[in-house]
């Protein structure tokens, strides 16, 4: 029964209380948002070594919250643990990848980089924490080109390549909306059964 609690996704009430309370004073300034850690519960969920609960709480809050009370902390965690399970079970069982927010790099006026950026640029960040298990992998060229996408979105990366392909539009475009795709592509080449890649 647990189990099926955590792989239940939160309804839209739920998400809007969570992103709320990640934009409440309780948090750090420098804490992802909720596109954010989606971004960082994608990656988590496929990289090829686990970290603890104990540890992203942490890294995605840039410490620890100012609850109000234990049952605050309690429910906000719980919320939390319920995105991050949903969406493991999501890559585990082949499913459509659907992210928080458009497949653009393009931003409206007043923003100062697309809410993709800041998806990819938090999935880096989780890429971050066990970079040499993600790149030492026997599939690396492999795993390499199908972060590339992400990586261009992130804009984390500035070697002349990288340059060059953001500065192509179309092209840019075309490769964030293979990211969904590339996602459970990942956790394939990472998690699946050798006679199954």
């Amino acid at each position: 029964m647990q189990n099926a609690m955590l792989n239940t996704p939160l309804t839209d009430e739920e998400l809007d209380e969570l992103e709320a309370f990640m934009f409440s004073d309780a948090v750090s300034e420098d804490a992802l948002d909720l596109v954010g850690t989606h971004g960082y519960f994608c990656a988590l969920n496929i990289s090829p070594v686990k970290i603890t609960e104990k540890q992203w709480l942490q890294e995605l809050f840039d410490g620890a919250p100012d609850y109000s009370s234990d049952t605050e902390k309690a429910r906000i965690e719980g919320l939390l643990r319920r995105l991050y399970f949903s969406i493991g079970s999501d890559l585990y069982n082949d499913q459509d990848m659907l992210l928080p927010c458009e497949l653009t790099l393009e931003t409206e006026d007043d923003e100062e980089q697309s809410a993709l950026t800041s998806w990819a640029q938090a999935f880096m960040e989780a890429v971050f924490l066990k970079e040499d298990e993600w790149f030492n992998h026997q599939a690396e060229e492999e795993v390499a080109e199908l972060m590339l996408p992400i990586m261009i979105a992130s804009e984390l990366f500035d070697d002349e390549e990288f340059v060059k392909m953001r500065a192509d539009t179309k092209l840019c475009d075309e490769m964030c909306r293979t990211i969904p795709d590339l996602l459970v592509d990942l956790y394939l080449l990472f998690h699946a059964p050798a006679d199954k890649k």
